[in-house]
């Protein structure tokens, strides 16, 4: 049997992972009989922890929340891994490096000194971007209010920033205030973004944290809408690639290229490879616009073969003229249809 005083971190550690645990699955597993478990409880109720046991066929205990909730205990593997978290929290974009460091201070100087050790010999570097590639960060209290409106089923408003692309007048209806029906709050590719219904368009929408000024009060609650697509992740996908929520890419081509098809697909993410021999492949890949796809196949060092649509022929040969002139140092003539 184990120590008490490990036994006991053991089972605070399994009390704080689920809700409620039956009192003869704790039993089983600590490897201890019933009757250590609620001795044990006992002790963990003696040191503040307010654990509450629950009757029926299944009777068990649970660790209720609570304002006075002495200091938490973390087994070894807890420690670590909330080292690890800390110390990668200056890539999230959410506004709380300061906050996180200061917090693995506090959380280090806690700790025995075999977790020390252990920490401190883990050699863990959050590379963030360069300044002119950094993602503005979102304020954390921005993150919070979000956070806790998608929690709670809340109407949402608040004041939005858009940016538009250069030499076009913004638009004076993107600067309404919005009222939303908020989903999700996700992170992606290093910025927070709000998924919500929009009520005065009508139709979903993606919006960046960094941009959203939360007005109070939160308005009536709301019953959750279906995802289009039912997947998030796929909806976000999707969006990004001006597509629709199915997340599939607006323009899509196929060609064959003179590569074997191992090593293509090893550079070819999302795309579908078919080998057709020893250096010859298929390749079947999407992109947002039609040059975009041409340069993304472009990049790969071989003969290529269009297959099809003749849009991406068309895009092919407009590259053409526009890497030649580059070449020739020649003012690029835009195609008529530009």
């Amino acid at each position: 049997m184990p120590k008490t005083s490990a036994r006991l971190l053991s089972l605070l550690s399994l009390l704080q992972a689920r809700r409620d645990w039956p009192g003869a699955l704790l039993a089983e597993r600590l490897e201890v009989s019933p009757r250590t478990v609620r001795r044990d409880v006992d002790r963990l109720r003696e040191l503040g922890y307010p654990i509450t046991a629950f009757k029926g066929p299944a009777g068990g205990y649970r660790l209720d929340p609570g304002a006075d909730l002495p200091p938490l205990l973390f087994d070894d593997e807890q420690a670590v891994a909330l080292a690890v978290a800390l110390r990668i929290a200056t890539t999230t974009g959410a506004g709380i490096e300061e906050a996180a460091a200061r917090a693995l201070t506090t959380v280090r100087q806690v700790m025995p000194a075999r977790l020390r050790r252990r920490i401190d010999t883990l050699e863990v570097t959050a590379v963030e971007r360069s300044e002119a590639r950094r993602a503005p960060q979102a304020d954390s209290r921005v993150l919070m209010t979000l956070s806790a409106a998608v929690h709670a089923r809340e109407v949402l408003r608040f004041d939005y920033t858009p940016v538009s692309p250069p030499g076009v007048d913004d638009d004076p209806a993107a600067t309404l205030p919005r009222r939303v029906e908020p989903h999700h709050l996700i992170n992606w590719g290093g910025r927070w973004y709000l998924v919500a219904f929009d009520l005065l368009r009508d139709d979903w929408r993606t919006f960046r944290a960094d941009r959203i000024t939360p007005r109070t009060p939160t308005g009536p609650r709301f019953t959750p809408r279906e995802l289009p697509g039912g997947d998030v992740a796929a909806f976000v996908a999707g969006r990004f690639r001006g597509s629709d929520a199915l997340g599939d890419w607006p323009c899509r081509g196929e060609v064959i290229l003179d590569l074997p098809a191992a090593e293509v697909s090893r550079y070819s993410h999302d795309a579908v490879v078919e080998e057709l021999g020893p250096n010859r492949c298929r390749l079947v890949l999407g992109s947002w616009s039609w040059p975009g796809l041409a340069a993304a196949i472009g990049r790969f060092d071989a003969d290529i073969e269009v297959v099809g649509p003749a849009e991406l022929k068309d895009a092919f040969a407009h590259l053409a003229r526009r890497f030649a002139n580059a070449a020739n140092d020649t003012p690029a003539t835009p195609p008529p249809n530009e």
